[in-house]
């Protein structure tokens, strides 16, 4: 793909993730204001491996690219589902940072909640390692370095928020499950 096509995507989906942010941004203390920053990243590493994504299909980084992409799948659309269900979000939640989803007002510990605690940021460094190994570079490696880098800051800081909001459920809960893989971290 011409690189000003992808320059004109990167801007283009960099003023949507920007958008969904704005709230965020104005908060280091937010967990969205490090998110935005892994969205960013992954956007790059997307866009710098675009023009690999099929090629050689079954070499060994593909294979473990493919691999990667669909845990990405199987974390999120669960991940979405459950805290839209179970999660009851509701608009009255005061935190301007929080968007949609994000405004449950129930804590959610069943599917794929009751083994880690952040599917959704899990799903997002699987797809950063997924699009990585299309085509593995230093840059890639950098980018997914701070995509995880990233992803990490906004899981402690999303897990004090909650702590705020649902108290010492939550502190049980953050005791009985892993962050971002199951058993491991």
């Amino acid at each position: 793909m011409n690189l000003h096509i992808k320059a004109v995507i990167f801007i283009g989906v960099s003023i949507l993730i920007l958008w969904v942010s704005r709230a965020s941004l104005r908060s280091v203390h937010s967990h969205g204001f490090y998110r935005f920053f892994a969205w960013e990243a992954i956007l790059l590493i997307i866009l710098i491996n675009l023009d690999n994504w099929f090629e050689n299909p079954f070499s060994p980084f593909q294979i473990i690219s493919w691999i990667s992409l669909i845990i990405s799948l199987i974390l999120v659309i669960p991940g979405f589902r459950l805290l839209h269900k179970a999660g009851k979000p509701n608009r009255t939640r005061s935190d301007p940072a929080l968007v949609g989803i994000e405004r449950t007002t129930e804590l959610v510990t069943e599917g794929v909640y009751g083994a880690i605690r952040h599917p959704l940021y899990s799903s997002l460094i699987f797809l950063a390692w997924g699009a990585f190994f299309k085509k593995p570079s230093w840059l890639g490696l950098l980018l997914v370095a701070i995509a995880v880098f990233s992803l990490t800051l906004t899981a402690k800081i999303e897990e004090n928020e909650n702590i705020a909001y649902f108290g010492l459920a939550y502190e049980a809960y953050m005791k009985e499950t892993k962050m971002f893989i199951p058993f491991i971290f």
